[in-house]
């Protein structure tokens, strides 16, 4: 793309492209609650074993048992147990007006079954687990059935109510509330327009926002349209309401700190505008690009969920790119002037701080290096730990009824994995499938109920409750253990569930994941071959990023996994492990995200380069020029991942956690460490690209404020006052 013939034509055409945008954004406005009601809810994984016999189970029994059961709990008084008289009739009368509620729902427990593994050692605590039917990621009947067990007792003691639909549920608790993607993004906005006041200390502060406003309103109504087409998750909206603040805001800042530079220098304001797009606007291109190409690593996953979230992810730097390289140069040639009066003859944008520090880093280049990686290594360690799974029950929710049962449930013998049961789907007589599987380690009981809800049209379920939750070594092994178990028998049994589904879902994805690294890392690499003009220059950016990347999940093993931070931040504890879609969704979001301080900081040295800078003034005045920028736009980046992380959800939080770490280490570790001091150890290497290659990246043509004037469509106008 040639950023100059763009900006050139955007300025001859400004109230075009400034009426397309305003119709975008009306259009944007009216169509968004189309664009929710379009967005999927489906985490379905087609293929594997865990999905077919979901599909199947749906077909026949109405629900599918791959989402997790609530599940009833009640206490027995001293000197009672299941066995005394009456329990038995009762809590059947309680499943009874359950299913009267909701008839969709399958039940089980001690009291249809009569199998041990439901009740306490001391026989008085016991539990049933409640499966529902499913719309989309909604429990069917949810609010029915709890209104039936509200108030009921048992032996005369209360029902409790639990199990990870309800812990996750803050609307069933009435606990802590969260605004949507709306309120978090304004919150992340409220703090990004700090940044900014702090950054140019005018009304030209509203710009960036005005961008990010634009460029989310477009994101959102591209989505809506790719809606029509393919399935994408409604998590894409906290993506692209937050991450498109983020970074939309960051490429404006580019931009409008170039701009700002450039009118310092005494150039005229559309002359300031195009040499602004000419560089700033080059590398928004590119940051723009590489965010988009670490997406691929989403697409490239065969689960419908995670194309969807890839695809809906690329929109957002995308937009932003468009937004910032045709609507923003149209805002600074006309009222960028008037909103920047203010402050604009006071000083140079000169920035002594990150100078003396470029100095002190290329001086002692080789101590800056060990320390950064010493830095790095530190934070590592700890992602060597991390456990892809099923976070902890008790993770989900820190108070109400929901986390008295499930302590009621551990205080009795009764680990939380029961809360997570797998479905064994056989055609014809499932007992001694059950059978089977009953006694292995890992497994506190395997039941075939009778009854229509558990057998139908010639085939039956079997219900597998594990001994521990999902987060040990043995609940991870468990589907491997049970489905070797079973291999072979007779009625071809099939395994379900949602820790059949984790452990399928983790097989796919991490089974191709470093292949998908390799295609990221080979695309991203020709990009900034032709961008930075070196072969060497893109693989310490490529090193340095998987380094950044695997820092930011040792931050999440140490305060999600462990529970370092995550009670005292949020008040809630250890998950014992990482949700198995996290770890992906983070490095194809990051990968991206890191990049682009990458390509700011490089695009200006290189710059300062090819001016007739030897390498370690190049890498002073680079660093002085963008070193201010990098850190306030990964301050603002920051700030709406920390508006992310006031969601409810525990997943989202995990997520919004990983991304915020990952920014701070990069634009601090790496950004201020390891980049100057490896750039300045590789010296002249820094900028080798052989002759036979300089096809792949032309150096692009000097300008010349006599020569840019003189193009066509450039005003020539005098300076503001």
């Amino acid at each position: 793309m040639n950023i100059g013939s763009v900006s050139r034509f955007v300025l001859r055409h400004k109230a075009w492209v400034a009426s397309f945008w305003l119709a975008v954004t009306v259009a944007a406005v009216a169509l968004m609650p189309w664009v929710f009601d379009n967005l999927s809810e489906s985490f379905d994984m087609l293929g594997s074993e865990s999905a077919d016999m979901a599909a199947e189970t749906a077909r026949v029994y109405g629900n599918d048992g791959s989402f997790a059961p609530l599940v009833t709990v009640v206490t027995l008084p001293e000197g009672q147990s299941v066995e005394s008289a009456g329990f038995r009739d009762e809590w059947l009368d309680l499943e009874s007006r359950v299913v009267a509620a909701e008839p969709s729902a399958r039940l089980v427990s001690w009291a249809t079954t009569g199998d041990p593994a439901f009740v306490s050692d001391d026989g008085r605590t016991t539990f049933g687990l409640v499966y529902f039917a499913t719309d989309g990621f909604q429990l069917r009947g949810l609010s029915a059935v709890q209104e039936t067990l509200e108030g009921a007792t048992v032996a005369g003691e209360p029902v409790q109510l639990t199990g990870r639909p309800v812990l996750e549920s803050v609307a069933a608790e009435g606990g802590e509330g969260g605004g949507g993607a709306l309120v978090e993004t304004l919150i992340g906005g409220l703090g990004a327009l700090v940044v900014l006041l702090y950054i140019f200390g005018s009304a030209l502060a509203l710009m960036p926002l005005i961008v990010a406003a634009v460029s989310i309103l477009t994101s959102f109504l591209i989505i809506g349209g790719l809606t029509t087409v393919m399935e994408i998750n409604s998590i894409v909206q906290f993506l692209v309401a937050l991450i498109g603040l983020g970074v939309a805001i960051d490429y404006a800042l580019l931009v409008v700190r170039r701009w700002r530079e450039e009118r310092l220098a005494g150039h005229f304001n559309e002359l300031a505008v195009q040499r602004a797009m000419e560089t700033a606007g080059h590398a928004v291109v590119f940051s723009g690009t590489t965010v988009g190409i670490g997406l691929l690593a989403l697409i490239a996953v065969p689960v419908p969920f995670f194309r969807g979230i890839g695809v809906g992810g690329m929109v957002i730097p995308l937009a932003s790119v468009l937004v910032s390289i045709t609507l923003l140069p149209v805002i600074l040639a006309t009222i960028g002037p008037a909103m920047d009066r203010i402050g604009l003859k006071k000083k140079a944008e000169s920035h002594r701080g990150w100078e003396r520090w470029g100095a002190f880093v290329v001086t002692h280049r080789g101590a800056s290096a060990v320390v950064g990686l010493l830095l790095l290594a530190l934070l590592m360690i700890p992602a060597t730990q991390l456990a892809i799974g099923t976070p902890r029950p008790d993770s989900l929710n820190s108070s109400g009824e929901s986390r008295m049962a499930l302590e009621a449930l551990e205080a009795s013998g009764i680990d939380a994995g029961v809360m997570d049961p797998l479905t064994i789907l056989v055609q014809g007589d499932p007992g001694p499938v059950a059978a089977a599987v009953d006694g292995l380690d890992g497994v506190r009981g395997a039941v075939a109920p009778e009854g229509d809800q558990w057998r139908r049209e010639g085939n039956g379920l079997v219900a597998v409750i594990p001994q521990s939750n999902g987060d040990s070594a043995s609940g991870r092994d468990l589907t491997s253990n049970v489905r070797a178990a079973i291999d072979g028998l007779a009625g071809g049994p099939v395994v379900g569930g949602g820790p059949a589904g984790s452990a399928d879902f983790v097989d796919t994805v991490y089974g191709s994941f470093p292949l998908m690294v390799l295609l990221v890392a080979v695309v991203t690499y020709v990009l900034l071959v032709r961008a930075f003009r070196s072969l060497l220059l893109p693989l310490k950016a490529l090193f340095l990023n998987v380094l950044s990347v695997a820092a930011a999940c040792g931050v999440l093993v140490m305060v999600w996994q462990w529970g370092w931070g995550s009670d005292l931040i949020w008040g809630i504890e250890s998950t014992g492990a990482i949700t198995d879609w996290i770890p992906i969704m983070i490095f194809a979001f990051l990968f991206g995200l890191s990049m682009d301080y990458e390509v700011f900081i490089m695009h200006r040295m290189r710059e300062e380069h090819d001016a007739g800078h030897d390498t370690d003034r190049a890498i002073v005045r680079g660093l002085a020029s963008t070193g201010k920028l990098v850190t306030c736009a990964a301050l603002i980046l920051f700030l709406a991942f920390v508006a992310m992380s006031s969601t409810p959800q525990t997943e989202i939080k995990i997520m919004a956690t990983g991304l915020a770490a990952g920014i701070i280490i990069d634009a601090t570790i790496i950004r201020a460490f390891l980049v100057p001091a490896l750039t300045s150890l590789m010296g002249r290497w820094n900028w080798w690209l052989p002759s036979s290659l300089a096809w792949i990246a032309p150096k692009p043509v000097a300008m010349t404020p006599a020569a840019d004037a003189a193009r066509p469509g450039m005003a020539v106008e005098p300076a503001d006052a």
